[in-house]
């Protein structure tokens, strides 16, 4: 049977733990986690969608755990429900503050617990459908430029830690403006919708990832692959797009649209900002228009 989210149960009291679970488990996949030094080891990489926890049980643990979970780019959201032996409107203003989303006394009811577990997996399901339609360009369905500038921070810390190369493309469309004015916006956004569908199609296959940069520019990164297969995935691009033959009688280039790459591939020196890459990209896109080359590929 398919469950429809993923709790985390944080108790130290065993009976505790295995009432939840039993309160749970028909509906929800149920981990149980002793101590919060477990539950954080659990939460990485498991898809947790909301926390349980017993913070009387906890005592100051309880407290420091929930605002690890603040200061965790990945766990700030995840709602947490508190439940306690206590009836103190005082302890529960305090497991409120401290971020909880909800505060449920024992001995407790079942249903209750059910349908509070209920309705804030709903408001989070609301909200993570919100936060991803923010990440999105509209009109090509890419990621869009705040997506971007967090993955490649991802990305960088990433290669840093363990001093792996990244490439990181910019793909630009050659004379677009002339296109627009000739054939209008609406067959403007249908052309940028085509190049980055097969873009975006041709760096998931390498497990890379591919966001809307601006106008008519695209982003691609990809981790752990060659200067020359970094050259080679910039001339896949260009063949991929002039596969598409999308007509571009005022291009002084070609008959058909086409795209130059500039190139930024970082071997060795992690020392700069993570947008850094980004902007040599960029200037190396320059380059590649300046020069009529098909790609410029900087190593940094």
């Amino acid at each position: 049977m398919h469950k429809s989210a993923h709790i985390l149960v944080l108790d130290p009291d065993p009976l505790n733990r295995v009432v939840l679970q039993n309160t749970l488990e028909e509906t929800y996949l149920v981990t149980l986690s002793s101590t919060p030094e477990q539950a954080l080891t659990q939460l990485k990489g498991t898809g947790v969608d909301l926390i349980i926890m017993d913070n009387q049980q906890l005592g100051d643990a309880g407290e420091v755990f929930l605002q690890a979970l603040k200061a965790n780019a990945e766990t700030v959201q995840l709602p947490v429900i508190v439940i306690s032996a206590s009836a103190s409107f005082l302890d529960e203003a305090q497991s409120l503050q401290q971020g909880a989303v909800d505060y449920i006394t024992k001995p407790f009811n079942p249903n209750i617990v059910k349908a509070r577990v209920k309705i804030h997996l709903a408001i989070k399901q609301r909200n993570d459908q919100l936060s991803q339609q923010a990440l999105i360009d509209g009109m090509t369905s890419l990621p869009n430029r705040r997506a971007l500038d967090q993955t490649l921070a991802t990305f960088w810390r990433q290669c840093a830690s363990g001093v792996r190369p990244l490439a990181v493309f910019v793909l630009g469309v050659d004379h677009f403006e002339r296109y627009n004015q000739l054939f209008g916006h609406i067959r403007g956004d249908e052309c940028l919708y085509k190049i980055a569908q097969v873009v975006a199609g041709l760096i998931s296959n390498m497990d890379g990832f591919t966001a809307r940069y601006d106008g008519g520019r695209f982003v691609a990164l990809l981790r752990d692959i060659s200067e020359m297969e970094a050259q080679e995935v910039a001339e896949a691009m260009h063949k991929a797009v002039a596969a598409l033959a999308i007509r571009h009688p005022q291009s002084p280039i070609c008959a058909h649209v086409t795209v130059s790459v500039g190139i930024c591939y970082t071997k060795a020196d992690f020392s700069r900002v993570h947008r850094d890459p980004l902007d040599l990209a960029a200037t190396a896109l320059n380059e590649a228009r300046e020069r009529q080359q098909k790609a410029v590929l900087s190593v940094v």
